[in-house]
């Protein structure tokens, strides 16, 4: 247990006290920290050696542990005899650690006294349960699976420095559509720093408006090369991306995070290349047997018309047009002599009839009955007369004969 720090009765008692006024010494803070420090229990912590360079003869070995998912970085000391022979560079681990800090150079570091590799077991539980906690949220579901364009007018390429699985991409798609381009991106693709250089490459590619699709290559390896694939960031990152993304690790036996989140698996780079551009053989056969099939269609097409026609043609109404017509023209003709012979006879009918009408008018006019002799009496104001007592002695009369009006006087009655 470390021995308390005095304070000077002239400073203030705690941290907290301190004022422009009355601040702390130096010494003081770093006497404070390293009492502090001394406080604390041993404690067992998690992360990835990033850095270890074994010193034959040395009775300490140092190494740097760090969690790459917040970019924090501890330098560690164990003794020689006590540091594993398994343990290297990118060896995920589990230590026991006592805190320390030298307050000659105000440094911080871990002193470990015991240190575990990760077993294969643990880390495939731990990706287990990243992976049940990414579904439910939704970032692998097949709705979120952006199609693949037919023909790309650039492809993205993450992949290794001048790896196989860069040539085989290359080589195979071009093999397909020889008119195929490429941005490519050689990143590091495994261990320390690999998370962060394929997210900074696919931001990148991601940005660029030609580029329609990007496969994230690599040729295999073991779990522990293949975590890189499975971190939390990278998959988020290949979730969150604009154009659709290939995944081409070429591992079988364990499928990384990303080949769940990718739009597209191919299970080799070479699968890859061969489903981002299409077959130029393929397509040119199939174009030829599009235009073989639209001959034939156009071809029955032409012929049930030429039969069509060639039918229409041997109608009566094409085939001799002039039948009908003199045969409407027949009919035309009786038609007119039919009716002009109808309509002479109910002429001379009615002509019959109106002579009779006018025989019988006449007879029965009153100017006929003036013709017999007999005469119509009208007063000076035209009344009819029809009684001696419609006339009084010396009135004017008029007389209505068949040939005129006699202007006549009443002598009596």
């Amino acid at each position: 247990m470390a021995t308390a720090v005095p304070i000077p009765p002239e400073l203030p008692q705690t941290a907290a006290q301190t004022t422009p006024e009355q601040p702390w010494p130096v010494r003081l803070l770093s006497a404070k920290v390293v009492e502090y420090v001394a406080r604390m229990s041993r404690m067992w912590i998690e992360g990835e050696i990033t850095s270890l360079q074994r010193r034959p003869g040395s009775k300490v070995q140092f190494f740097t542990l760090s969690d790459l998912k917040d970019d924090v970085k501890f330098t560690c000391k164990m003794w020689s005899h006590a540091l594993p022979s398994g343990i290297d560079k990118g060896a995920r681990v589990v230590a026991l650690v006592k805190p320390e800090f030298w307050k000659g150079g105000g440094s911080f570091s871990l002193h470990v006294d015991e240190l575990r590799p990760v077993g294969i077991g643990e880390i495939l539980a731990r990706l287990e349960a990243l992976k049940a906690t990414l579904a439910a949220e939704g970032l692998f579901a097949p709705e979120r699976k952006k199609p693949l364009p037919f023909l790309p007018k650039r492809i993205g390429l993450i992949c290794g420095r001048n790896t196989d699985a860069m040539h085989d991409v290359i080589k195979n798609a071009t093999q397909q559509w020889p008119a195929a381009q490429f941005e490519i991106r050689e990143v590091r693709v495994q261990g320390q720093g690999a998370v962060e250089a394929v997210m900074g490459a696919l931001a990148e590619l991601d940005s660029i408006r030609e580029v329609e699709v990007i496969i994230i290559a690599r040729g295999g390896g073991s779990i522990e090369d293949l975590l890189p694939f499975s971190d939390e960031r990278l998959i988020r990152a290949v979730g969150a991306a604009h154009t659709p993304v290939v995944s081409a690790i070429g591992h079988e036996t364990h499928n990384p995070l990303l080949e769940l989140v990718a739009d597209f698996r191919a299970s080799t780079p070479t699968e890859a290349a061969k489903n981002v551009v299409p077959n130029v053989a393929v397509e040119r056969e199939s174009v030829s047997q599009l235009l073989a099939r639209g001959r034939r269609t156009l071809d029955s097409l032409i012929t049930e018309q030429r039969y069509m026609l060639s039918q229409l043609r041997q109608r009566p109404a094409l085939s001799q047009p002039s039948e009908m017509i003199d045969a409407r023209a027949a009919d035309v003709a009786y038609l007119r002599n039919w009716a002009q012979l109808n309509f002479s006879s109910l002429l001379e009918k009615k002509r019959g009839e109106v002579q009779a009408d006018i025989a019988t008018l006449r007879t029965l006019s009153p100017r006929s009955t003036l013709r017999r002799g007999y005469s119509i009496l009208r007063g000076d104001d035209g009344s009819l007369i029809r009684s001696i007592h419609d006339a009084t002695a010396g009135a004017d009369v008029v007389a209505r004969v068949y040939d005129g009006d006699i202007d006549l006087q009443v002598k009596g009655r």
